[in-house]
């Protein structure tokens, strides 16, 4: 029987997610590659269990996530059962409708069917009763927005989720959808777009929008797959993700271009006494629009290792330049 630590929450630090009444982690873990068929069941379990230990409190899934798809939340159900439940308090889960999930043109994208019927399919992998966040998970180009987002409002009055979000939405899109959940009494918590070193896309207006709007935002892919981790800085491991694993990060993404910068990013890392990984996580968190960074983890020791950037110093203004001119 698992009994978590009791020093859990002596160093994990946490941000208020926009203006809501919700605080996450800064460090919150993502189920997105490592809980399907290819992770063993005891690895999982450990990962798990040594993320809540160390006061990460929120995990992140969706529909689709495996592989195959809704393995993630079926293998997280079973944990659920066996060490989750005396801890459900304790947990923001989330999940998220909006990639394909099924067969068929009610399987996918942004109608209020979509939607509703994936979050109960959603509900009874994960053997909950409500989820704390759910989240519309790409922009549907054909659905009127005004139908997506007023299924969200209905899935919070319908007690299945506690809050709702966005992901991937583009700057004017997500202002739309946030002015449109606001209208209908229902605020949207929280944005979950990539962001990393590598991608700074968000930088281009949407976290002016989230600050105005007084919006939390929790970034997937810190790590740009895994290309801003030590891992690479001599070649491609066959041990490694894009070794072994290449669904997300192919082998041929992994230039000599980007290399160059990688290591001249690891350069850095190493004069701050830090990992490359450890950095790029401090990185994004760096300005507090982003209230959490999403880690994913393979073995409990990456969970370990990224939770040291709660210990690492700030970065100095010299050092946020360097890392601007290797990034130009």
């Amino acid at each position: 029987m698992y009994i978590a630590s009791e020093t859990r929450y002596d160093q994990m630090q946490s941000r208020r997610c926009g203006n809501s009444g919700i605080r996450l982690p800064i460090l919150s873990l993502g189920l997105w590659h490592n809980f399907g068929a290819i992770t063993p069941f005891e690895t999982q379990q450990k990962i798990l269990r040594t993320a809540f230990d160390h006061g990460i409190t929120h995990f992140d899934l969706a529909n689709n996530y495996g592989p195959p798809y809704g393995e993630a939340e079926r293998n997280f159900g079973i944990h659920m059962q066996r060490d989750w439940k005396p801890y459900r308090d304790e947990l923001i889960l989330s999940t998220k409708a909006g990639y394909d999930m099924w067969p068929g043109p009610y399987g996918n994208f942004g109608s209020r069917k979509y939607l509703m019927a994936s979050l109960d399919q959603s509900l009874k992998r994960m053997n909950v009763e409500y989820v704390d966040i759910f989240y519309h998970h790409r922009p549907d180009p054909e659905t009127p927005l005004e139908e997506t987002m007023t299924a969200l409002d209905a899935i919070v009055r319908s007690g299945k989720a506690l809050y709702v979000g966005i992901s991937n939405y583009k700057p004017e899109q997500a202002r739309e959808a946030i002015k449109l959940l606001k209208e209908l009494g229902t605020p949207c918590l929280i944005h979950q777009p990539s962001y990393s070193m590598m991608n700074r896309w968000i930088e281009d207006g949407l976290t002016d929008v989230l600050r105005e709007e007084k919006v939390g935002c929790i970034c997937f892919s810190p790590l740009s797959g895994g290309m801003l981790t030590d891992r690479y800085l001599n070649g491609i491991p066959a041990d490694s993700r894009a070794g072994h694993d290449p669904r997300f990060l192919k082998p041929e993404s992994i230039t000599e271009e980007k290399l160059k910068v990688i290591r001249a990013l690891n350069d850095i890392a190493l004069n701050r006494g830090q990992k490359l990984s450890q950095m790029a996580l401090q990185w994004v968190l760096r300005d507090e629009v982003v209230t959490s960074a999403l880690i994913g983890a393979s073995r409990p020791e990456q969970v370990l290792d990224n939770i040291q950037v709660v210990n690492a110093p700030a970065f100095t203004e010299d050092e946020l330049a360097a890392i601007d001119r290797v990034l130009a």
